[in-house]
């Protein structure tokens, strides 16, 4: 049984669950056998005599170190961009690079399309 969840990356978020449980009445005198109840954090069975702790785990939910370090670089990268787009809206210096280099972009396109013709004819 998983007793907790806790995120270890700062990309990765858990939500929902459920905390309430079935009511036990802690005063009751004849619990019954498989019964379960919350005695401060720890979930207990009653075995028939006694209540008994039952072994529970904490799960870590995590991204792999070359996940966080791609979405690091891809949040980098954004930031760039639209700190660019900022710019070129008030500097014409910068609008006229920035439609330089996406033409270079459509060029290099269509000679990428170009060479993949040409090794497969």
């Amino acid at each position: 049984m998983i007793k907790s969840i806790v995120t270890g990356s700062k990309y990765t978020v858990v939500s929902g669950g459920n905390t309430n449980v079935p009511y036990v009445n802690q005063n009751l005198n004849n619990p019954f056998q498989g019964m379960l109840r919350i005695s401060g954090s720890d979930l207990q069975v009653f075995d028939g005599s006694s209540w008994i702790v039952m072994n529970s785990g904490h799960s870590t939910v995590g991204l792999t170190p070359d996940a966080e370090v791609l979405l690091d670089w891809a949040e980098k990268k954004m930031r760039e961009e639209l700190e660019l787009e900022a710019l070129a809206k008030t500097n014409s210096t910068i609008k006229d690079l920035m439609d330089t280099i996406e033409q270079k972009k459509e060029q290099i396109s269509i000679v990428r399309t170009l060479i993949k013709k040409e090794v497969t004819v």
